[in-house]
């Protein structure tokens, strides 16, 4: 399945977008659309990795209680059960790829037939 991710692109003054790309039995792919000032408060998944990858703009992930600044091309990996966050601290969108294994149960079902 072939995704182009610009398409999926959706800003919201609002909160951060969590864009829904593709899904299997074993990883979830997102895209999140954070605007300036957005986060993801840090938090943590029992049995799930998250995987972050930038795209597009520059942000602030915590992962276990450290910082890191990351900007596109740069990836951050939180494991299971380690708490983990992001702000988009600059003045750009930030747009992220997240793959999530295995899928959470309330994951959308976007495989295609």
């Amino acid at each position: 399945m072939k995704i182009r991710v610009r398409d999926h692109v959706q800003l919201s003054l609002d909160r951060m977008a969590k864009v829904a790309l593709a899904s299997t039995e074993r990883a979830l792919l997102d895209l999140y659309c954070v605007a300036p000032g957005q986060s993801q408060k840090p938090h943590s998944h029992a049995g799930e990795d998250k995987i972050y990858y930038v795209l597009e703009g520059t942000g602030r992930f915590s992962l276990a209680g450290a910082e890191e600044k990351l900007e596109p091309g740069d990836a951050l990996v939180a494991p299971s059960g380690v708490e983990h966050g992001l702000v988009n601290d600059g003045t750009e969108p930030l747009l992220v790829l997240v793959v999530v294994a295995p899928p959470p149960p309330h994951a959308p079902d976007k495989r295609k037939p």
